[in-house]
């Protein structure tokens, strides 16, 4: 009888077998990555550099989202304000119908995927997934209007600025906040610490996993030189992350060409 043959899947290379690499999202989020790297071999230890986290108050936002008719558009720039968007709404009795009128522009397909699986069609999303590509691709479009930014707590204000100085009439709204779990702290350093555990490569996926990295493993250890990092790959998902990084004296050992989950998976596989 001829044997059955193997299948595909077991026959798929695995570049990173027999490699550690440090997952640094949040946990609800981090399944994509974790799983996308164990496809292709690789031992994935998930330590969250940012929990997501309520406003201290609603008031604002939902002060917004009763005046929903007052804008044209909205902008989002992560799963996490989609997420906290339609959440309250729904607290507040409102529907996606009540964005039906609004433009939308989403950072990337991520959050374009969140924005569609509400039923709501996008209508800008830029070619590169940063905000100075989101401002590129609306500067025709919303002189004289009134734009809507659902953000976190703590971001960069490229978009805002800019859009403003296009023309538009911009209204920045905190959904969200992130800050660095302290449960991580003694988790990350205890890692970097055991042979046993020690990655290969660190994931950074926004600034704020890089600035949080920082604050959980303390300036000196993760100063230039410092031999806790020796060996250690960084990762980061595209320039911005990469720019904070550098900015904090870390290195960026790898850069994703497409700024996605799925480009930086490609870019760590290649570099080990």
């Amino acid at each position: 009888m001829t044997p059955p043959l193997k299948s595909a899947a077991k026959l798929e290379p695995q570049p990173l077998a027999g490699k550690r690499v440090l997952v640094s999202r949040a946990r609800p989020q981090a399944g994509v990555l974790s799983d996308g790297l164990r496809k292709l071999g690789a031992d994935v230890l998930e330590i969250p550099f940012i929990e997501i986290r309520q406003p201290q108050s609603y008031a604002d936002l939902d002060s917004v989202l009763r005046r929903l008719l007052d804008y044209e558009w909205l902008i989002l720039t992560s799963v996490n304000g989609v997420e906290a968007l339609f959440a309250r709404l729904e607290k507040l009795g409102m529907s996606e119908a009540d964005l039906l009128h609004l433009d939308i522009a989403a950072i990337g397909p991520a959050t374009r995927k969140a924005i569609e699986e509400h039923g709501l069609p996008v209508d800008v999303m830029p070619e590169e997934y940063v905000a100075e590509s989101v401002v590129a691709s609306l500067w025709q479009q919303v002189r004289g209007k009134r734009v809507l930014l659902v953000r976190a707590k703590v971001a960069r204000d490229v978009i805002p600025h800019e859009l403003r100085n296009a023309g538009a009439k911009v209204h920045v709204v905190e959904a969200y906040e992130t800050v660095a779990p302290e449960a991580s702290r003694q988790q990350l350093l205890a890692a970097l610490r055991d042979p046993k555990q020690r990655p290969h490569v660190i994931t950074f996926t926004s600034s704020s996993t890089a600035r949080n990295f920082v604050e959980l493993l303390g300036k000196d250890n993760a100063a230039a030189g410092s031999p806790l990092l020796a060996g250690v790959k960084l990762a980061s998902i595209g320039p911005v992350t990469s720019s904070t990084l550098r900015e904090l004296g870390l290195r960026v050992d790898v850069e994703a060409q497409e700024y996605t989950i799925p480009g930086l998976i490609q870019a760590i596989a290649a570099s080990l």
